[in-house]
C-alpha cells in the first residue's frame, strides 16, 4: 500500500495542551502587574486605586479560568490556599 519506510509517515500532530498556566506564564504576568502597578504609582495614582484596578483585574482572570476550565481546577487551587492558609503555613 504505502511505499514509504515509517520513519517518513508524518507523526500525528500533538493534542493542544489544556490551557495550563506554566511557571513561564505566571512570571510573564507577575511582571507585567508589577511594571502596571509602578508606572501608575509613578503618574500619581493613589495607592487604594491601584489596588483595587489589579484586583479588578486578577477578579476578572479567575472568573475566565473558571469559566474555560470547568472550575475544578480554580476550586482546587481556592481549597488548597485556604488549608494552607487555616494551617498557618
Amino acid at each position: 500500500m504505502n511505499d514509504l519506510p515509517s520513519s517518513a509517515v508524518p507523526a500525528a500532530p500533538a493534542a493542544p495542551s489544556e490551557g495550563r498556566l506554566g511557571p513561564t506564564h505566571a512570571l510573564i504576568l507577575l511582571i507585567v502587574f508589577l511594571a502596571l502597578g509602578t508606572a501608575l504609582f509613578l503618574k500619581g495614582t493613589p495607592t487604594g486605586d491601584i489596588m483595587l484596578l489589579l484586583g479588578g483585574c486578577g477578579a476578572v482572570g479567575a472568573a475566565t479560568l473558571t469559566a474555560a476550565g470547568g472550575g475544578r481546577r480554580l476550586m482546587a487551587v481556592l481549597v488548597e490556599a485556604a488549608v494552607r492558609s487555616g494551617a498557618g503555613k
